[in-house]
């Protein structure tokens, strides 16, 4: 009973309407890459920074409801000396941890992956909700080709991520269940809408098979999109229109709330999309709004530039970008406010 107790405490403050997750839980070799493009050489204490100067953007709880953390950053403090999970509880924004190992080649395929981590992760549980955590997120990849993906990659990776969710929440952690269709390739839409149907429907039925709370769950899925090197680009509605018909198709109302990751896409059409699917219909059964990294991230990191005297700019920046997402997550967006945002 104390379990579900804290499931219920948590998903009723993720699943606010206008409020996002900020994913800042990026491997240590992903934040590298990212920090080598500003020209950043990325140790203990420039990552530490970094999150610090995102979490502690002035006014940011008004549009953030929860991070992800990397476990790097779970045991760090602040420079005041506080521990991340404990500043952030301070500021009404709730601790989450990437708990998955990464992608391994799943055997007998063409190439495809599977996410590992399943060993341990009991214990490992444990212990990340002694530091504060209170959600954890695992990310499953697929990508389209004409052949992919497979079903057996479909059901493996469906099967991996309601074992994960089902530990979660015998632990009281609300699990992040993130099954994501690569953006890469030269894909229709209409492909993306196939793919994403099948893959979705795979996970529900797994999640039923292991008798997960729907309740309980935050869905992170990518949206229903074009490749990135299809010929014919959907718009911003058609996107919308894709996503929502598959999300109806595929997701009980149970399901309290959907929060999209931005996969790829730029700041500008992971906000516009977002928008696009709450200003279609004011009735959709679950809140839905967003847990990105890079399209909240992008501009800020680019201001800082691993230069302490940019912070409170970049602060601004990241703050502006988190807002008109809020407003995105309540059909309230235009494109017109881009302008507003301070860019480097």
């Amino acid at each position: 009973m104390a379990m579900i107790k804290d499931l219920e405490n948590t998903i009723s403050k993720l699943a606010v309407r206008g409020k996002g997750i900020l994913a800042a839980d990026e491997s240590g070799a992903t934040i590298g890459k990212r920090f080598a493009l500003v020209n950043t050489e990325s140790t203990e204490d420039t990552r530490r920074t970094y999150r610090d100067m995102l979490i502690s953007t002035p006014g940011i709880n008004e549009f953030i409801a929860g991070v992800i953390l990397f476990e790097e950053t779970l045991s760090q403090k602040t420079p005041d000396g506080i521990l991340f999970p404990e500043k952030l509880k301070q500021l009404g924004i709730l601790p989450g941890i990437k708990v998955d190992k990464g992608l391994v080649i799943l055997p007998n395929t063409t190439d495809e992956q599977i996410t590992q981590g399943l060993d341990g992760l009991s214990e490992r549980l444990v212990e990340y909700k002694s530091k504060g955590a209170c959600f954890a997120k695992w990310r499953a990849v697929y990508t389209i080709t004409a052949n992919t993906p497979s079903q057996l990659a479909i059901k493996a990776n469906a099967e991996a991520l309601a074992s994960y969710a089902a530990i979660c929440q015998a632990n009281g952690i609300v699990p992040i269940v993130e099954p994501e269709v690569l953006i890469d390739g030269d894909y229709t839409i209409e492909r993306s809408a196939e793919v994403t149907e099948s893959v979705l429907h795979a996970v529900f039925n797994a999640l039923h098979r292991h008798k997960v709370k729907l309740e309980y769950i935050v869905l992170k899925p990518s949206m229903v999109i074009s490749g990135k090197k299809c010929a014919v680009k959907a718009t911003v509605e058609q996107v919308a229109k894709a996503t929502v018909t598959v999300l109806r198709r595929t997701v009980p109302a149970a399901v309290p709330t959907i929060n999209f990751l931005s996969g790829g896409q730029t700041s500008e059409e992971a906000t516009a999309h977002l928008n696009a699917m709450n200003a279609m219909s004011a009735h959709l059964p679950w809140n839905v709004s967003y847990s990105y990294a890079r399209a909240l991230q992008d501009y800020a990191m680019k201001i800082w530039h691993g230069d302490n005297k940019n912070i409170p700019q970049a602060q601004k920046t990241f703050y502006q970008r988190a807002k008109l997402n809020s407003l995105a997550a309540a059909g309230k967006y235009a494109a017109s406010m881009e302008k507003e945002t301070s860019i480097a």
